[in-house]
C-alpha cells in the first residue's frame, strides 16, 4: 500500500473521519491523539478501556482536549453486553428481559437512565439497541440481546429504546441491519446466510428498523450477513442494494450508517479489512467500525491509505467519501447540542425494578424460600464474542449476600451433572443454565441432577425455550447482575 505524503489534505482528512478505531489501555495513546488532530472524528471504547466511571470521564476529557466534537462510541447494550460494568455485570437488564415485561415506558426509562450514565462519563454514541427479531431459537449470537421473537413487540421496544437513549443526549445506533435474528452462525467467526423471501423479510426483519427510523435513530449499524433475497453476492455491509437502495431509498433513512466490526471473520476472512472498508463506503456506509481486535495506529494508517488509494484509482467516488465524512461530522454536531439540552437527573433503581418485573417462575406454588446456604451449580457455555467471557454472571454472588455460606462451582461438558452432584454434597442445589435448549450437554446435566435430586431449583438466564423443570424454575430472560439479584431474591425470599 502506498503511503501518501500529504497528511492534511481534504481527501486524507475525509478518509480518517470515516474511521471508528479502538485502542488498548485506559488512557489515550499518543498515536490516537495525533490522529484526532489530523481528522479522525470517532473513537470506539471497549471493556479493556474502562476501569471506573471516574477513569472513563477522565479518558473522554483527554480525547476532547484534542478534539472537542469527537464521537466517543461504545457497545453498551445493557444486560449481557456491557462495557461500562464489564467487571461486575450490568445494572440494567437486557432487551429480552424488557421484552418479557412489555412495558414500553419502562424500556424508554431504562434506556434513558443508561444513556444518562454514559453521557455523565462523556460517551455520546452507543452501538445499541439490537433490533434483531430472534426468530431462530438456535441463534448463537443474538438470543437475549433481542427484545423477542415477535416483530411488533421488537419494533415498539426498539423505538422506545431509541427515544429514551437519545433523550439523554446519546446517539442511538440501531443494529444489525437488515436483521441478524434468523441466523445459525456467529458473524464474528463466519458469514451467516438468511434464506427468507422478500415478504417475510419485510414483515419480520425490517419492521423494527422502520420503527427505529420513525423514532429518529441517529445511526444504523449494518450486519455482516448474506441475504440472497436482497443481494446474492455481497453481505449487507458491502451491498449497495441493501445500504443505499433499501435503507436509504425504500426506507427513507438519512442518518449515519455504521458497519459492524470490520475485523470480524465474516468480512476479514473473505475480503480483508482494507478491501472490505472500501467496498463498504462505496456501498453506502459512512463509518467504518474497527478496533474490537485491531486497535493500533498501523490499522488506522492502512485503512486510511486504502480509502485514499481507492479514490485516486477511481474505484471509490470522492463525492461518496466526502458525503460519508459529512454525515459523521453532522452526527458529532448533533451530539454536542443534545448533550447540552439533556437533563442529568435519573432513576438509579430502574434497572433492578425492570429485572424484577422480567422474572417468570414456574412451580412456585407452595415453595418455601431457602433459609440455609445452598450449592449453586453453574452450567456455563462458551460466551459469544459480543458478550465476552470476562463479565461475571449467575446468582451465586447475589445469593451469598442473602444466604451467607453459599458455595458455588462452574461445570461444563458431558460429566457436568455428576460433578455438580458430588460437589454439592447434602446442600440444596440451585442449578443455573444459559440457553439450555442450545446445549445438549447442559440438558443432560439437568437430567442427572433432577433424577438424583428432584428438589433442585433451576434458574434459566438465557432464552427460556426448554420445558420448565425443577422444584422451581426461574426464568430471568438475561444474565445481567440485576437479573441474578432478582432470581436470588425469589430463592431466598428477600
Amino acid at each position: 500500500m502506498t503511503t501518501f505524503a500529504s497528511e492534511t489534505d481534504t481527501l486524507t482528512r475525509d478518509a480518517l473521519t470515516v474511521l471508528q478505531p479502538g485502542f488498548t489501555g485506559t488512557t489515550a495513546p499518543d498515536w490516537l491523539l495525533r490522529r484526532l488532530g489530523e481528522g479522525l472524528a470517532s473513537v470506539g471504547l471497549f471493556g479493556r478501556n474502562i476501569s471506573s466511571p471516574e477513569q472513563l470521564a477522565a479518558l473522554t476529557a483527554q480525547l476532547r482536549a484534542e478534539r472537542d466534537d469527537v464521537l466517543v462510541a461504545i457497545d453498551e447494550e445493557g444486560g449481557d453486553v456491557t462495557r461500562l460494568e464489564v467487571g461486575t455485570g450490568s445494572s440494567f437488564p437486557g432487551n429480552h428481559a424488557l421484552g418479557a415485561v412489555d412495558d414500553v415506558e419502562l424500556t424508554r426509562e431504562v434506556a434513558r437512565e443508561l444513556g444518562r450514565r454514559l453521557a455523565a462519563c462523556g460517551v455520546n454514541f452507543n452501538w445499541a439497541p439490537s433490533a434483531d427479531v430472534n426468530s431462530n431459537p438456535g441463534n448463537p449470537v443474538i438470543g437475549v440481546r433481542s427484545f423477542g421473537a415477535d416483530p411488533d413487540l421488537v419494533a415498539r421496544h426498539t423505538a422506545a429504546y431509541v427515544t429514551g437513549l437519545q433523550s439523554a443526549g446519546v446517539a442511538a445506533c440501531t443494529k444489525h441491519f437488515p436483521g441478524h435474528g434468523d441466523t445459525a452462525v456467529d458473524s464474528h467467526h463466519a458469514l451467516p446466510r438468511i434464506d427468507v423471501d422478500p415478504v417475510v423479510l419485510g414483515d419480520r426483519e425490517l419492521a423494527p428498523f422502520r420503527a427505529a427510523i420513525a423514532a429518529g435513530t441517529r445511526a444504523v449499524m449494518s450486519a455482516h450477513i448474506l441475504v440472497p433475497a436482497l443481494d446474492q453476492d455481497r453481505p449487507a455491509t458491502l451491498s449497495r442494494r441493501i445500504l443505499t437502495d433499501l435503507l436509504r431509498g425504500e426506507l427513507g433513512y438519512d442518518g449515519l450508517i455504521v458497519t459492524d466490526g470490520m475485523e470480524m471473520q465474516a468480512i476479514a476472512a473473505t475480503y480483508g479489512i482494507e478491501r472490505g472498508s472500501v467496498l463498504a463506503i462505496a456501498a453506502g456506509a459512512d463509518a467504518i467500525c474497527v478496533g474490537g481486535g485491531l486497535a493500533d495506529d498501523e490499522t488506522v494508517r492502512r485503512l486510511r491509505d486504502a480509502l485514499v488509494a481507492a479514490v485516486r484509482s477511481g474505484e471509490l467516488a470522492e463525492e461518496r467519501l466526502a458525503d460519508a465524512a459529512r454525515r459523521v461530522r453532522e452526527l458529532a454536531r448533533w451530539t454536542a447540542g443534545a448533550a447540552t439540552a439533556a437533563g442529568r437527573d435519573g432513576s438509579g433503581d430502574v434497572g433492578l425494578t425492570a429485572a424484577r418485573r422480567a422474572v417468570r417462575t414456574t412451580g412456585a406454588d407452595g415453595f418455601t424460600p431457602l433459609t440455609e446456604a445452598p450449592y449453586v451449580a453453574a452450567f456455563t457455555p462458551v460466551a459469544n464474542i459480543a458478550v465476552g467471557d470476562e463479565t461475571p454472571w449467575g446468582v451465586a454472588a447475589e445469593l451469598a449476600g442473602l444466604l451467607p455460606g453459599t458455595e458455588a462451582g462452574t461445570f461444563t461438558g458431558p460429566d457436568a451433572g455428576g460433578s455438580a452432584l458430588a460437589a454439592a454434597g447434602e446442600r440444596r442445589i440451585v442449578a443455573v443454565v444459559r440457553d439450555e435448549h442450545r446445549h445438549p450437554w447442559m440438558a443432560a446435566a439437568l437430567d442427572t441432577l433432577l433424577t438424583a435430586r428432584p428438589d433442585t431449583l433451576v434458574v434459566e438466564m438465557g432464552v427460556p425455550q426448554a420445558p420448565a423443570r425443577g422444584a422451581v424454575h426461574i426464568a430471568t430472560h438475561g444474565a445481567a447482575r440485576v437479573c441474578g439479584r432478582a432470581a436470588a431474591e425469589i430463592i431466598a425470599g428477600a
